[in-house]
């Protein structure tokens, strides 16, 4: 890929993905599979303007042996000096960049029941380093080709072209153009334009019916909206947490969902895929999980907490968005999930209640968001499903029609 469009796409997540303010740290979370791409991401962030920038490496086969060779007391040991960078965090407010390129198979045959454990016990630790700094700084998820990923895509072509094939893909659905700059200004009017109808309407709950058996009825929050696109920090800062996006999005009352769901695409979850899946929920609860692969693994995710089970997003994304006229299937939740409508079960995001600024997290949850350590989307969209909204009084109101938009 060329070396121009490749510093592009770098600038494009540093100045418009997380937007980074003169003097601001940033911390950069990757895998080892494109360095150079690193190199000129370090480069762009720099010429924004920022103070430090830190790139922390990960790296699947190392995570595979710690949980292999470790005991769930070490696995979920949240040492000091973890503790002291949690806070650091909480003091400076740096941007956020990951980069996605991980094998979707890359953890198949983890130890399950170890990684659930230990997840469990670090959570309640971090839990209060995290909330300090919701919404308060400016994060964004990006994606590079990793040669796993790639072959996963495109199991014909050798290595090299497969590198090159996804590249191919990220940067258009990313709307890496002429001037992106540009592209992202009217993609995020344009999202910004329908989450505002869509507030308009008055919605008290959206009722999904697809010819592939989806059946299914969630409830809004009253003070809830939709929202997409970019969105803006408590700091006042205007950034875009996913490139690319296409979702018109909302938390759901909890504990108000009922009906059945099918899952319309594979869902990678610790790096293994659960595919032909169905939810059920009942008082809105996940009551019932069929998969043909990786069912127990279901089952496993459901059960991380109490909110586990119950949702924490609807999102709206209609069929004729670029990652889904790509025809690919990307085995990654940050593209699958913009190539169709999707749910979430797990955390609900604060900043969809209106006027979030002026409450506290506890009163946010206290109006219907959901907590949860997890918050997993999982894809539900296809040509053949419609959407309704019942408004608050009482109203009808088509929104999606075989999968699209239909106003």
């Amino acid at each position: 890929m060329k070396q121009t469009i490749l510093r592009k796409y770098a600038r494009l997540i540093a100045r418009v993905g997380v937007n980074i303010r003169k003097g601001q740290d940033v911390i950069i979370t990757c895998a080892l599979d494109q360095p150079k791409f690193v190199e000129l991401l370090v480069d762009e962030c720099y010429k924004a303007g920022a103070g430090g920038v830190r790139v922390e490496f990960q790296h699947q086969p190392l995570t595979k042996l710690h949980y292999r060779h470790l005991s769930v007391t070490k696995l979920a040991k949240v040492e000091e000096w973890e503790k002291a960078r949690f806070q650091h965090y909480v003091d400076t407010l740096p941007c956020r960049i990951y980069l996605a390129s991980d094998d979707p198979d890359g953890l198949k045959g983890v130890n399950q029941e170890k990684m659930a454990k230990a997840g469990q016990k670090r959570y309640p630790i971090l839990k209060p380093y995290r909330e300090a700094m919701e919404n308060k700084y400016q994060w964004c998820i990006a994606a590079v080709p990793g040669a796993a990923w790639a072959k996963k895509l495109f199991p014909e072509l050798p290595k090299g072209r497969a590198m090159e094939k996804l590249w191919e893909a990220i940067l258009f659905t990313s709307r890496v153009t002429d001037d992106p700059v540009a592209a992202w200004e009217a993609h995020n009017k344009d999202l910004h334009d329908r989450c505002a109808y869509l507030n308009s309407l008055g919605i008290s709950e959206l009722r999904y019916k697809g010819e592939n058996g989806t059946d299914f009825t969630v409830g809004m929050i009253p003070e809830g909206e939709f929202k997409g696109g970019g969105d803006t920090s408590l700091q006042g800062i205007f950034f875009n947490p996913n490139i690319p996006t296409e979702e018109c999005f909302i938390s759901p009352m909890r504990g108000k969902a009922e009906g059945v769901v099918y899952a319309t695409k594979p869902l990678s979850y610790q790096g293994q895929l659960i595919e032909n899946f169905s939810i059920r929920f009942e008082n809105g609860k996940a009551v019932e999980v069929k998969a043909e692969k990786n069912q127990a693994l279901l089952e496993k995710m459901i059960s991380m907490d109490e909110g586990a089970a119950y949702l924490g997003e609807c999102a709206l994304v209609p069929v004729n968005s670029p990652i889904n006229e790509s025809g690919l299937l990307f085995y990654n939740t940050l593209f699958d999930e913009n190539a169709a409508c999707h749910l979430a079960l797990g955390k609900g995001f604060a900043d969809t209640i209106k006027d979030f600024e002026k409450k506290t997290l506890a009163e946010c949850r206290q109006l219907g968001i959901n907590e949860s350590m997890i918050h997993v989307d999982f894809m539900i969209g296809y040509e053949g499903l419609d959407i309704d909204a019942l408004t608050r009084d009482g109203r009808i109101v088509p929104i999606f029609r075989q999968g699209r938009w239909a106003f």
